[in-house]
């Protein structure tokens, strides 16, 4: 008999050796696959979730509740009869039976992993013993998952936690907080997370991110979750993973250096390399953990030969120290954030466009307080009692009635709330200390009343009046075209009165 002929019987007796699944059980599992995949802040994993609960109309925790039940039984009844095992299994049915097993591990363990959020926080950055990880480990492997795999996904598991509780933080229901929780999810994960958890897992360094939105909108909180939610290994040897997600975060405010030490903090320095620098300075591109992120906010002020060395960054994933030309590997993920137009920074020549092209892999807007309250003015409620919880560690119903009454009876109706989350926070804490909060003086009065009282004094000329509110104008909403659609003059005036007066 010729060998290949003896081969392809060979191949053929194998083939027979494997279980397949029912048509049946195929279309179940792949909707497990889909569900687990899906994001879960948006409306297709609720749609998803209904269907394999099979019902309607219930609360998303119930939905999810039922959703396991189901594929619990149906995963009960391969193993009744011997049919549960990943190593029964090839190809697309051990794909789909691996999701729906997967599925169940992780939503038994989300407790542990929380608990082991927590305490991680608490702990800092050291990583803690992870006490679960032996069993998790021993069920995966019971059931067809090889050594390299359950490990894998042990990690993964814990990435999706953690990502889930960071970003849940951001609360408020309006449309524009739900797609902001959305795009944040899909910019750890990707739209696609099969081919995520695939190919991308270990290469999401490369997909640096720009956070844009007014002062006080939450940015630094946006960032902290995706820096907080990168993919760390699992030492099994050690039953930790291999770095603690708090010290995988760096955050710096460029803004609060001066010019000449701004370098000096982002690439370090050598001893020697300018008057003061009398040892050798480590810079945040080199505490930058493996599978880490660094935050650079403000960075729409600094200057364009330190644009010039992040390009380098992110174009070579290289960099010198001040004073040295040893070049050191940067091994993390950028994440930048600003609250000033950067179209305008581009178009008057202070803001690279080759740097912003490296920088904006993904661009998140941050929405306002203002727009949140317009488009659901019940995410008040929700905010307020998540900032009565931070301060105060606890939140009753009689508090925070009293606070929102104090600061609805005190503000301006349509008060727009000029400095975001940030003003409301300082305002919850107005009101608890002295029982009334009316709003930031300036912005409450409005651009026109203080026009107003400069025009009654009478010593200033129209042009004067009109700059000033050009100027005002601008503060408010950051950029020359909003105010010359406002104002009915073209950009090149608005920017003319705003610049010279």
């Amino acid at each position: 008999m010729p060998l290949a002929l003896g081969g392809g019987v060979l191949y053929i007796l194998c083939m027979a050796n494997f279980e397949e699944l029912t048509e049946d059980d195929r279309r179940f599992f792949q909707l497990v696959s889909a569900a687990g995949f899906s994001n879960p802040f948006s409306e297709e994993r609720d749609a998803l979730d209904r269907q394999l609960a099979g019902m309607t109309g219930a609360r998303q925790e119930t939905l999810l509740k039922k959703a396991i039940i189901s594929i619990k039984e149906r995963i009960e009844t391969l193993e009744k009869n011997g049919r549960a095992n990943l190593s029964l299994y090839q190809g697309a049915d051990r794909d789909h039976l691996a999701k729906g097993l997967l599925f169940v591990q992780f939503h038994r363990y989300l407790q542990s992993f929380d608990e082991l959020i927590q305490q991680q926080l608490r702990e800092g950055d050291e990583p803690c013993v992870v006490p679960f990880s032996g069993e998790l480990l021993a069920l995966l492997r019971e059931v067809g998952f090889k050594g390299d795999e359950a490990r894998h996904y042990l990690a993964f598991f814990y990435q999706l936690r953690r990502a889930f509780y960071f970003i849940d933080q951001l609360v408020g229901q309006s449309p524009a907080m739900r797609e902001l929780r959305c795009t944040l999810w899909n910019n750890i994960f990707t739209h696609n997370v099969p081919r995520y958890e695939e190919r991308l897992w270990n290469r999401m360094e490369d997909f640096s991110t720009l956070l844009i939105g007014e002062t006080g909108t939450g940015k630094g909180a946006a960032a902290a979750a995706i820096g907080r939610s990168g993919y760390i290994p699992f030492d099994e040897k050690h039953g930790r993973f291999a770095e603690s997600f708090t010290r995988n975060f760096i955050s710096i405010n460029l803004s609060q250096f001066p010019e000449a030490l701004i370098e000096s903090e982002l690439f370090g320095h050598r001893k020697g390399s300018f008057t003061g620098a009398v040892d050798h300075h480590q810079g945040v591109l080199a505490r930058c953990v493996p599978h880490g992120a660094i935050f650079l906010d403000e960075i729409g002020d600094v200057s364009a030969p330190v644009q010039i060395k992040l390009l380098r960054v992110l174009q070579e994933r290289v960099f010198s120290p001040v004073g040295s030309h040893e070049l050191k590997p940067f091994r993390g993920r950028i994440i930048a954030a600003t609250n000033r137009s950067l179209a305008e920074l581009r178009r008057d020549g202070n803001f690279r466009d080759d740097f912003y092209y490296r920088l904006c892999s993904d661009v998140i807007r941050v929405p306002p307080l203002r727009q949140q309250l317009a488009e659901d003015p019940k995410s008040l409620n929700q905010l307020l009692s998540y900032l009565l919880e931070r301060i105060l560690g606890n939140c009753d119903s009689e508090l925070m009635t009293e606070v929102c009454t104090a600061l609805l009876q005190n503000l301006p109706a349509n008060y727009r709330w000029p400095g975001n989350v940030r003003e409301l926070e300082q305002a919850v804490r107005r009101v608890l200390l002295n029982g009334c909060y009316a709003g930031d003086s300036f912005a409450a009065a409005g651009v026109e009343e203080n026009l107003q009282s400069l025009a009654d004094a009478g010593d200033m000329t129209a042009q004067q009046l009109l700059s000033r509110y050009c100027r005002q104008l601008h503060k408010r909403f950051g950029t020359y075209e909003e105010v010359a659609r406002r104002t009915e003059l073209d950009r090149r005036t608005v920017k003319k009165y705003i610049q010279g007066g």
